[in-house]
């Protein structure tokens, strides 16, 4: 065996200064541990800027406004035609030798229609208008049928505070649609130099959210007498009866 040299034997002997050793080890660990505190650090902070987000998006939002309120439900929502509402029987009943019924046209036939007969029997002339007017509900003019009503009024009223007419009488119909009214008078209509008496009716007639106005007239030119208000009443009750079914 090889023995230790006196060198060698020295550097045994030579004891280790601890606090050499232990400084450098320290010194490392301490480092190692504030490195390592920097992740969890940041890692703390993202995680408490995610929480705080998190519960931000959680948070209900401001209750939303209510919805605006529908227009009520109306019954009709189309009319007929007016020249085909009343059939040509009754057509030539009160207006005789008319021919076919003049559709007056409109831009909007679902919310308006009107048809014109008239006609010359001998020297006895007859006229008849028929008019469909419909109303659809509006939130911030009323229902339907409410607006029918207000409209229906007017027609009434348009007739009856006309100057030109003269000896008015309106009264109530009843049963027939939701409301009716007749209103009868008289007036003069100039034919050149001429003037010719005539005897008139309106019939307004209104059936949930649709009012028909029923224009009926006659007068006998030369020696023709002037109809009787009775037969003209007549006569326009049963064109209201009938325009009324026909919307049915």
């Amino acid at each position: 065996m090889f023995r230790d040299t006196p060198q060698a034997q020295q550097a045994q002997q030579v004891p280790q200064d601890p606090q050499r050793t232990a400084r450098p080890r320290g010194a490392a660990v301490r480092r190692a541990l504030a490195l390592a505190a920097v992740p969890v650090l940041l890692v703390a902070g993202c995680s408490s800027g995610g929480d705080g987000g998190s519960k931000e998006a959680a948070e209900p939002s401001a209750a939303p406004s209510s919805a605006a309120p529908s227009p009520e439900p109306v019954k009709f929502t189309t009319l007929p035609d007016p020249c085909q509402s009343l059939g040509r029987d009754l057509v030539q009943e009160v207006v005789p030798k008319a021919p076919p019924g003049k559709n007056l046209g409109s831009k909007d036939a679902d919310a308006y229609t009107s048809c014109l007969w008239s006609g010359l029997d001998d020297f006895e002339y007859r006229a008849l208008s028929v008019s469909f007017r419909r109303f659809d509900s509006d939130t911030g003019l009323g229902s339907g049928d409410e607006r029918a009503t207000e409209y229906a009024a007017q027609q009434v009223e348009a007739a009856t505070r006309d100057e030109s007419h003269k000896g008015v009488k309106d009264s109530p119909l009843k049963d027939l649609g939701d409301a009716a009214t007749n209103v009868a008078y008289d007036t003069a209509k100039k034919d050149g130099k001429k003037s010719e008496d005539y005897r008139e009716q309106r019939t307004v007639v209104r059936s949930a959210n649709v009012v028909i106005t029923v224009d009926y007239s006659g007068a006998g030119f030369e020696d023709a007498k002037t109809p009787s208000a009775d037969s003209i009443g007549k006569g326009a009750e049963k064109v209201a009866e009938k325009a009324l079914s026909a919307l049915d």
